[in-house]
């Protein structure tokens, strides 16, 4: 290869890592909806979230406690603003060390649900909570969404109407969109609500951290599932027409969207919104029979873990160790029946769902003798 040729090639090379570049700084689109409209958040907006209780039962709906909640909803403000600054993180003092960057929108609504005459947020100027594209990583083109409301405005399909805007602009070519691959979620597995409106949106779920997550509520561990939906999977005008939304013409990256919908029509790839919904449903379906059947496994699973790894090890007497009927006492849980309820729950909070897979743990490698070390503890009254 000659020199002007190598200077070329790494030249072609330079060019595409550039692409891969986020921009130094960023316009942040106002995008229209039905119920809400978005514009960029501001600094003081942040005073406002607190107002709206929007932190309230954070570990239910994000899996983090509300103080770290809100340091993290601080955090993203201060970074989209500065990306609409052309901060760099040095300036900012808020920047990402792996140069990710944050898209911060406040959520502004003028709906009159309890059909008084006044606007349900007047008191917050019509601020009902945030929606962000978070860890915008130009490299792998990647974002995470995530939507904090406050307390008196979850379940009423706020989120329904943003999230599928939101994500038009995000998967919309540079320098209309960001120009992402993959956006994602990552969702505590008892919020049954969150994932079942995001597989409305057509995202699939890619990965389980298993007891990533801290249930304050129940007192134990809980699995926390990644989901995520890639541009060539993601139809916007399909997920507004799922959830009876109209398409707003002037929003970001719409014009590309329709023209992707209409090629899709007449290759044959698009999918049925009511069939995929049907799916959805049926996913939670089981959810929720799993939930009911976990019971009676675990109790199972208690026992089993009570017993010497070998049978025919086992002395005389030592079935006396179990105690079966203070296992019915509790549920089968190993802890008191009334324990993790919150008498303050809201039906607009997440819903509970089973904790753990009982058949995925019945195959983990886990050694005998560490169930049966709990157990003995257990059984001698926590002494050792």
């Amino acid at each position: 290869m000659s020199v002007a040729d190598r200077s070329g090639a790494d030249a072609g090379q330079g060019d595409r890592a550039m692409r891969r570049e986020l921009p130094e700084r960023i316009d942040i689109p106002y995008i229209n909806g039905e119920m809400v409209h978005l514009r960029p958040a501001a600094i003081a907006d942040l005073t406002v979230m607190d107002q709206l209780q929007a932190f309230y039962n954070s570990t239910g709906i994000t899996g983090k406690g509300p103080q770290a909640e809100r340091a993290v909803v601080n955090a993203w403000v201060r970074r989209s603003v500065a990306w609409s600054k052309g901060l760099t993180a040095r300036e900012s003092g808020v920047g990402d060390p792996e140069s990710r960057r944050t898209v911060a929108w406040a959520m502004i609504t003028e709906a009159d649900h309890d059909k008084d005459g006044a606007i349900d947020a007047s008191d917050t100027g019509g601020l009902i909570g945030m929606i962000f594209l978070i860890d915008v990583d130009g490299w792998s083109r990647s974002a995470r969404i995530q939507v904090v409301l406050g307390r008196d405005y979850r379940g009423r399909g706020y989120s329904r109407d943003a999230m599928p805007r939101v994500m038009t602009y995000g998967y919309a070519a540079r320098p209309t969109g960001l120009g992402l691959h993959r956006i994602w979620v990552a969702v505590p597995e008892k919020n049954i609500r969150s994932i079942s409106v995001y597989q409305s949106l057509g995202f699939m779920v890619s990965g389980t951290s298993r007891d990533a997550l801290w249930d304050e509520q129940g007192g134990k561990y809980q699995d926390q599932i990644v989901m995520d939906a890639l541009v060539d999977e993601y139809d916007p005008i399909r997920s507004l027409d799922a959830f009876g939304m109209r398409v707003i013409d002037d929003n970001p990256g719409v014009a590309e969207a329709k023209v992707n919908h209409q090629r899709a029509l007449e290759t044959g790839d698009a999918v049925d919104p009511v069939a995929e919904a049907a799916l959805a449903q049926s996913e939670q379906d089981r959810l929720k029979a799993k939930r009911a059947a976990k019971g009676v496994k675990l109790k199972e699973q208690v026992r089993e873990a009570a017993r010497p790894a070998v049978d025919s090890a086992a002395q005389p007497g030592e079935d006396q160790l179990m105690n079966p009927a203070g296992d019915a006492a509790a549920g089968g849980t190993g802890r008191p029946a009334d324990a993790g309820q919150d008498e303050h729950a809201s039906q607009d909070d997440a819903t509970n769902w089973a904790y753990s897979d009982s058949s995925r743990k019945k195959g983990s490698k886990r050694a005998w003798w560490r169930n049966l070390g709990h157990m003995g503890k257990r059984n001698a009254g926590g002494k050792s």
